[in-house]
């Protein structure tokens, strides 16, 4: 059954694809976006469910990476207030913290600087008069407590509110609609999918592939297969513990690792996350490992001695995601956390692949995709710009 023509076909509902469906509409061309499971299904409803900036990307250089981040901050506070809010975070430093007073202060300078000295970038010290009402915190040992700001979202929601937005200027949602396969031609794609029990068809200039851990699986399903990057999936892993610590967010290091860990209070509950753990399974099969659940809880006692007994008989609820990391040596701490956009030929490209992505960063990764898919589209009209466009609950 032959289905429509389309400017550009998106696979992948979370929110990089989602954001590239809003911004090729936004731009004027038609678009048609295939979710085989749900919108935000995978990794977008499995975040640290935080718009930040980026404070630890500055350890390993990317300096451009926080910049782009907090300018995307900003921007969504004013767009999507309801979903989007500023958030004090503790940044607590003990003797054995590898991370001292001195850097993290030059850190936190730099992350204001880099915000262009946005109000909200600024940064403060706890006194020492303040640290026995830091809800129940160690502080024998205790060095420093900064406080910055950053924001918090509901992922799942976010991604929602993407996507209707892109409805609202002309974009199609099928889902759940299985991608099966996509043959390239000259000018554009020919791509099947799977409603239900009927296998349908559509066309389309541009093929942009945001399948997320399912990317290079969906290339494989491409005639001819477009060029592929090696990538590395890691698991980040949360769990939701019982318990109160009023409204303070923690940012932590795991006393074993040195990782970055957030404690934050949620709905009467308290997150934790993440953790970093190479993954080679069908990313279908993703579940927290007893071994993270219990990494977590160790971050949670050491701090906070009220939690002692705490142990994973007392979870509330886990969860895992998957993040696409550039394939290579060392730990995945330690790896960029930059998009990579691989197109199947240089000029005029038909199909796009978006490896990796960042929750915060969706709008200008999308703008990204747009710039480097324009060559291949018919100019049109824009009818709207996504840096201006509100997102709401609905």
């Amino acid at each position: 059954m032959s289905g429509n023509n389309y400017d550009v076909a998106v696979i992948g509902g979370g929110i990089n694809g989602v954001g590239v469906a809003q911004a090729a509409a936004a731009a004027g061309h038609s678009v048609v976006l295939l979710e085989k499971q749900g919108l935000a299904a995978g990794t977008s409803s499995k975040s640290s469910k935080l718009i930040h900036g980026g404070l630890r990307y500055l350890e390993s250089y990317e300096f451009g990476l926080v910049r782009e981040s907090l300018r995307e901050r900003a921007l969504l506070l004013e767009l999507a207030p309801d979903l989007v809010q500023l958030q004090k975070f503790l940044v607590p430093l003990y003797r054995k913290t590898r991370r001292g007073p001195l850097l993290l202060r030059t850190g936190l300078s730099l992350y204001y600087l880099l915000s262009g000295m946005n109000a909200e970038a600024r940064f403060t010290s706890v006194p020492r008069s303040g640290w026995d009402s830091l809800n129940g915190l160690r502080t024998d040992n205790l060095r420093a407590v900064f406080r910055y700001t950053d924001a918090r979202t509901d992922d799942a929601l976010l991604t929602e509110a993407v996507m209707r937005s892109a409805q609202q200027l002309g974009a199609e949602l099928l889902c759940p609609a299985m991608f099966c396969g996509a043959e390239v031609h000259a000018d554009g794609c020919e791509l099947h999918y799977r409603t239900g029990e009927w296998e349908r068809s559509c066309s389309a200039r541009v093929l942009v592939n945001a399948a997320g851990p399912w990317i290079n699986e969906v290339a494989t399903k491409i005639t001819p297969t477009p060029p592929k990057i090696s990538v590395e999936l890691v698991q980040g892993a949360h769990i939701a513990v019982p318990g109160s610590l009023g409204d303070d967010f923690f940012y932590l290091e795991s006393p074993r690792d040195g990782r970055a860990v957030f404690v934050m209070p949620r709905d009467g509950y308290l997150l934790i996350g993440t953790t970093e753990t190479r993954y080679r399974e069908n990313p279908d099969n993703v579940r927290p490992l007893p071994g993270e659940e219990s990494y977590l809880l160790g971050v949670l006692r050491h701090y906070f001695p009220g939690f002692g007994k705490i142990n994973r008989s007392n979870l509330l609820n886990s969860w895992a995601g998957l993040r696409v990391l550039p394939g290579g040596p060392g730990h995945a701490f330690h790896r960029s956390r930059e998009t990579i956009l691989q197109p199947d030929r240089r000029d005029r490209p038909r199909v796009l692949g978006l490896y990796g992505g960042k929750l915060t960063t969706y709008r200008a990764t999308a703008s990204k995709v747009i710039e480097r898919i324009a060559p291949s589209l018919i100019s049109r009209k824009p009818v709207a710009d996504t840096a201006r466009l509100p997102l709401s609950l609905g």
